[in-house]
């Protein structure tokens, strides 16, 4: 199984229709339009990213689906969410999904860095519901890939509580981090 579907499975534990969730950025669609399905007609999905081509693909995807009512499209780095988010969403957000590096067959100069992902974290964190989860998929690949990968892991460790557990799964190119509660309480 690849990592962005084992990703979409543990997600799907923690979503139910209604629920808020981030998509951080926002890339071609993929985790948005699964993000809008899991929330369904009454959830909302607000989605980052500072290229319009990443947005634009993403509306595409999101009207191809039938899912555009249930998303907000925001033209903004993910280090901005807390201020960019809509009033009375915090504390709110049941899922925040990141999926780092560039965009596939965009620019490939234009990345994620831990400069803004490690400030997105913990706003990510402190926007969660109590049964909230934090899912990262960091490719190592690229220039920057590998330390931005590592200084996600540490600031995962620094976020995670006695309620909120860091895993860590590693294949040969992406790692997968996940910060979310234990499902046996």
């Amino acid at each position: 199984m690849r990592l962005t579907q084992l990703a979409h499975s543990i997600l799907d534990q923690y979503l139910q229709p209604g629920n808020l969730a981030i998509d951080a950025t926002a890339g071609n669609g993929h985790d948005c339009c699964f993000l809008a399905r899991q929330v369904g007609p009454t959830g909302r999905v607000f989605v980052f990213d500072i290229q319009r081509q990443a947005l634009e693909r993403t509306a595409q995807q999101l009207q191809e689906q039938g899912l555009a009512a249930q998303v907000q499209l925001l033209h903004h780095g993910h280090q901005q969410m807390r201020d960019k988010l809509p009033t009375g969403t915090q504390g709110k957000i049941r899922a925040a999904v990141f999926n780092l590096g560039y965009l596939p067959h965009g620019d490939k100069n234009t990345i994620t860095t831990s400069l803004t992902t490690l400030p997105a974290l913990q706003q990510a964190k402190e926007l969660l519901c109590p049964l909230g989860i934090i899912s990262v998929l960091a490719y190592r690949g690229h220039p920057g890939g590998r330390d931005e990968a590592a200084a996600v892991e540490l600031q995962l460790q620094k976020l995670a509580t006695d309620k909120l557990q860091l895993s860590r799964i590693e294949s040969s190119g992406p790692v997968l981090f996940v910060l979310a509660p234990d499902r046996h309480d």
